[in-house]
């Protein structure tokens, strides 16, 4: 008889359990990229602080104009008298008087009157910016012939105050009121020298700053100081008042 060999069945090869691993995608950015972008940030920063520059200095200059343009300005007065200048005018037949004119930038509010001497066409007085300073009872000549600032105590009894000062230049500016007046002498004498213009006042440091500084003392207040013919003397004629004034400054 057929014998039938049954083998038996092989063993089974159990394989090891394997966690699948899921691939890892990783963002990494390309240097050359991360780079073009950080120029990028900078640069709109750098446009922004521009931009909000440009709209700062816009809002400065248009209130600037603003205020130019809109708010009230000081007005200059300009005035003209007529002075007798003979000694004895008395005895004159026919007196004859010489016009005299000038600009005034008379502010109230700072207390302070800026007078304009222009070149006068009938006398032989320099040109000259004086400044009248009421808070600190200053006056500063600035002769523009030799460019020198010569400074005094204000004399109230010569220098009306500025409302009263703006009143004559309003009476003069319309013509009507032509005064023929007379003429005051005063003689100054320079003293010695200021250095430091910057204590005078904001007003008389712009007129001075720059320019060789003097300080004044009226001649007849200097005790046994006698007039001298060698003297270089020049002369300044003005109006602060309803008279002109011959402010005569000497160098020793």
């Amino acid at each position: 008889q057929d014998h039938i060999i049954i083998s038996p069945p092989l063993p089974r090869v159990i394989q090891p359990y394997k966690e699948k691993s899921l691939p890892i995608f990783l963002s990494l950015k390309d240097p050359e990229i991360a780079t073009h972008g950080s120029e990028n940030s900078s640069g709109r920063c750098l446009l922004t602080l521009l931009g909000l520059a440009f709209i700062l200095a816009g809002v400065v200059v248009g209130g600037a104009c603003i205020y130019k343009y809109f708010m009230p300005r000081h007005k200059v007065y300009r005035g003209e008298m007529c002075y007798f200048e003979n000694e004895n005018r008395d005895r004159a037949a026919e007196p004859y008087f010489l016009p005299i004119a000038e600009e005034a930038d008379i502010r109230e509010d700072d207390n302070i009157a800026i007078i304009d001497v222009p070149v006068p066409k009938f006398s032989d007085s320099d040109p000259a910016a004086i400044v009248h300073d009421f808070d600190r009872l200053l006056t500063a000549y600035l002769d523009l012939q030799l460019g020198n600032c010569y400074v005094i105590p204000l004399n109230t009894s010569i220098v009306m105050p500025p409302r009263n000062l703006m009143d004559l230049f309003a009476k003069l500016a319309t013509g009507s009121y032509l005064p023929q007046t007379y003429l005051v002498r005063e003689e100054m004498v320079v003293t010695e020298e200021i250095n430091n213009v910057s204590d005078l006042g904001i007003f008389i440091y712009q007129l001075c700053v720059g320019k060789e500084t003097f300080r004044l003392q009226r001649r007849d207040q200097i005790m046994g100081l006698q007039k001298r013919s060698a003297e270089n003397c020049h002369s300044i004629r003005h109006f602060e008042n309803s008279f002109v004034v011959e402010t005569k400054i000497c160098q020793q």
